[in-house]
């Protein structure tokens, strides 16, 4: 419930501060004062779209702040879905700064509006002849079925059974459909592999081929540059190895004088060695040379296919194509494995199916036992508020299963003697509307925790003995629920549990709205008031005292 409102710089409002009480609370006073400017106000705490335009001093901010005791609406894991921090104790406020910028927060945290609204809409409900929920919507009046039957329960579990339905309804369509297009894929995905696996690709082959034909495709001019290096490193009288053997002698020769000629003989022999290591390698690998045009062939073949192949598949190298091979591998794998997987789904839809028809018969069966008791009670409550000729009736029809059952309902009415019922949304008068939202209202109360409710002169067209009774109706609501009514009744008024009076103020140079908080005095004379004019007489007043004390 809303414990306490602040609202700053808000259109005629300057500076507004309400603690109210957990009942009735209602507003009364002048025409134009500012009552429904205050639930302007308000509405920004649900997310309402606002400008510059709302503020009094356009050089300040504007702030309306609320302050929640939310601790009997079970919002904790709403609050921990959007990281939240949680408070029995919940205060939301919002801020339009001069230049238009809206900023949102709950509890000191900044949130978007889309947020404020989805946390907004479960602590306060603001009912008036001009709001957007539609009567006339189907999900709406079933929804209200659904809180009068107390389903709360049977719609969880039917919406769990729903969400496992699509799910699985969704894996098994998405399954179906990649089976058609692997089925048909098919023979291709078998030709292309059984293509590559039949060439045997090796990682790096491609690499180690293109190097091994340069060398076979030169072998000649390799194999006799090879042979040159030779006589000239070790097969003639004049080789570098036979010099070096030489110059080894004598140097082995002085290595006798000097520690460092002894260093020096050692190094060249070093050198010695490595030439000697060098010619080994080159006999080897002149050796290897050899001048075979099969070899050639052969190679140039199988670079040839390696080439084709990956032109075909617009690849670059042997690893693309072997991860091409693989994933083929898999597409064939799956294929195979099919007709399994579908099956295996198919029996988890099957099951799913039942399981939803059977929650859905559940939910459709309370729903159907709550028609004639709804109706029945409505028709009571709209009696005693000056509709003694209401008909109400539930239209129903079964359907295919939706997120919120198989049943599809609309609220017929009619609110005269020999008029046939016809859907809400065209046949109900503005003041009739709210009479029925109003009953609606009553009716669950009794069923679920509503959020705190707002009621914007919901008491148009109604007087005499009729404002009594909805004005006991309120009090007897109230009694579990927070209202707050904006009312020109003396009827309404006088079963408040706090009566606020709003006011013009125009002492300053500019006008502004004041409301304040009526002791029990100024109850009996604001009644007075309203029953008998600006100057209520000794009557009046009386009345007024009676109509409290009632």
């Amino acid at each position: 419930m809303l414990t306490h409102l602040t609202i700053k710089n808000y259109a005629l409002i300057d500076h507004l501060e309400m603690d109210l009480s957990r009942h009735l609370n209602v507003i009364t006073g002048e025409t134009g004062a500012g009552k429904s400017i205050m639930l302007g106000a308000i509405g920004l705490l649900l997310g309402n779209r606002a400008d510059t335009k709302v503020l009094w001093n356009d050089k300040e901010k504007c702030i309306t702040e609320g302050t929640f005791d939310i601790g009997a609406y079970h919002l904790q894991p709403l609050f921990e879905s959007e990281n939240l921090d949680y408070d029995k104790q919940t205060v939301i406020r919002r801020e339009i700064s001069p230049g238009g910028k809206s900023r949102a927060f709950i509890n000191d945290t900044p949130v978007t509006l889309d947020i404020m609204k989805k946390i907004g809409m479960r602590l306060m409900d603001i009912h008036s002849q001009h709001e957007t929920l539609d009567l006339g919507n189907r999900a709406f009046q079933l929804s209200v079925i659904d809180a009068f039957a107390a389903n709360g329960e049977s719609r969880e579990k039917y919406k769990s059974a729903w969400q496992h339905y699509v799910i699985t309804k969704e894996a098994f369509d998405a399954l179906s459909h990649e089976a058609n297009i692997l089925r048909q894929e098919s023979d291709f995905v078998k030709f292309q592999l059984e293509e590559l696996s039949k060439a045997r690709l090796v990682e790096g082959e491609q690499e180690a081929l293109e190097s091994a034909l340069k060398i076979m495709e030169h072998a000649e001019d390799i194999k006799t540059k090879f042979n040159q290096l030779l006589v000239q490193l070790d097969r003639s009288d004049i080789s570098a190895s036979g010099i070096l053997n030489e110059a080894r002698t004598t140097l082995s020769a002085l290595s006798n004088y000097s520690d460092h000629y002894k260093k020096l003989t050692e190094r060249f022999e070093s050198v010695r060695i490595e030439l000697s290591d060098i010619i080994s390698e080159i006999e080897g690998e002149e050796e290897k040379i050899d001048l075979d045009p099969e070899k050639i062939e052969e190679a140039k073949n199988r670079l040839s296919l390696i080439y084709q192949l990956q032109q075909k598949h617009r690849l670059g190298s042997v690893k693309e194509l072997l991860q091409l091979q693989s994933d083929l591998q898999l597409k064939a794998d799956k294929t195979s494995n099919l007709d399994e997987e579908l099956a295996s789904l198919k029996k988890k839809l099957e099951q799913g199916i039942q399981r939803l028809n059977e929650k859905g018969e559940a939910l459709s069966q309370s729903r159907l036992k709550s028609f004639k008791g709804f109706c029945k009670q409505m028709v009571n409550l709209l009696s005693e508020l000056g509709i003694p000729e209401a008909q109400l009736i539930v239209e129903h029809q079964t359907g295919p299963p939706t997120a919120s059952g198989s049943d599809n309902i609309e609220l017929l009415f009619s609110a005269n003697k020999g008029i046939a019922v016809r859907p809400l949304a065209q046949v109900a008068s503005g003041g009739e509307f709210s009479r029925l939202m109003f009953c609606i209202k009553y009716l669950l109360a009794e069923k679920t925790s509503l959020p705190t409710l707002i009621l914007d002169e919901i008491d148009t067209g109604v007087s005499g003995e009729i404002a009594i009774r909805l004005g006991k109706m309120m009090k007897t609501m109230a009694e579990a629920h927070q209202l707050l009514a904006i009312s020109h009744l003396p009827q309404i008024a006088a079963k408040a549990d706090c009566h606020f009076y709003a006011y013009k103020d125009s002492k300053r140079a500019k006008t502004i709205s004041q409301i304040k908080r009526l002791t029990e005095e100024e109850r009996i004379e604001e009644i007075a008031k309203m029953i008998g004019g600006e100057k209520p007489s000794t009557l009046a007043k009386e009345n007024a005292r009676e109509l409290i004390m009632g």
